[in-house]
């Protein structure tokens, strides 16, 4: 019998947690955690659908991105195929990883491996009776929804294609210095715009080591400026939870090997 959100909410805590490349559950770490797999469906028009838990549930009356629990096994986009079918009666095609988020709730740790969804068939229904809005990119930002959703808001802000070193939403930068430190000195405009809105911070990485040390360093965004092998990009997005983007390939292909876009700036 398929999982879903109502099967998380029997089961309590327990299942595995997430890769982001090999697209399997399995353990993240010691702890156990309920692995679930969410999408931003994104319409024509740049709008982000949400839904609203019903009362009875968990959290009731919180709005989400759509999405459930994975099946032990099962390949991640396999599992969100199957959760966004089952919730809203649409087939998606070529998603795109976004970003993994942990977050503690009440009834235990949860594991949002988190998709974008812009090619879909179908129009999107509540069929397990949820509410549903569609809002802007803004509106999102300003809506009550569930706490591990903020970073997934954030992250949306990132375009498939890096094609610029600073716009309102991001810079992407060499230091590899802890985040705090980048609000200082020269780099003092990064963290907020003309808005007040914080800036993500995207750093520039060569290797797999300097993926762990930027992830580490509190980089919100990770760019490649090397080509890397197909296998390589791979263990490199399986090592962190935030966007990767790959130099070299192409979009549908670095979203195969787990990389959440691609590089094309300039050397």
């Amino acid at each position: 019998m398929p999982c879903s959100k109502r099967a998380v909410e029997r089961q309590g805590i327990g299942g595995a947690a997430g890769a982001l490349a090999t697209g399997v559950a399995r353990q993240y770490d010691d702890a156990p955690v309920i692995h679930v797999v969410a999408g931003a469906v994104i319409d024509a028009g740049g709008r982000v659908l949400i839904a609203q838990r019903p009362p009875g549930k968990h959290l009731a009356g919180g709005w989400e991105f759509p999405g459930g629990k994975l099946e032990p096994g099962e390949a991640r986009a396999v599992g969100l195929a199957r959760e966004l079918y089952e919730e809203l009666g649409i087939e998606i095609r070529n998603p795109r990883p976004l970003i993994r988020v942990r977050h503690t709730y009440p009834y235990g740790e949860v594991l949002i491996d988190m998709w974008v969804v812009k090619s879909y068939g179908g129009s999107p229904r509540g069929l397990d009776g949820q509410a549903l809005r569609w809002l802007s990119q803004g509106e999102l930002e300003k809506a009550e929804l569930l706490p591990a959703d903020g970073p997934i808001v954030r992250a949306l802000r990132l375009p498939e294609r890096l094609m610029h070193l600073s716009t309102p939403d991001y810079e992407v930068v060499e230091s590899a210095f802890p985040r705090k430190l980048l609000a200082v000195g020269e780099n003092a405009a990064i963290d907020e715009d003309a808005n007040g809105r914080s800036k993500l911070v995207g750093m520039f990485c060569r290797d797999g080591d300097g993926v762990v040390d930027a992830a580490e360093a509190g980089a919100d965004f990770l760019v490649m400026r090397n080509v890397l092998a197909d296998g390589e990009l791979t263990a490199l997005c399986d090592s962190v939870p935030v966007p990767v983007f790959a130099r070299g390939i192409g979009l549908e292909r670095a979203w195969a090997l787990g990389a959440s876009g691609c590089n094309v700036m300039g050397p």
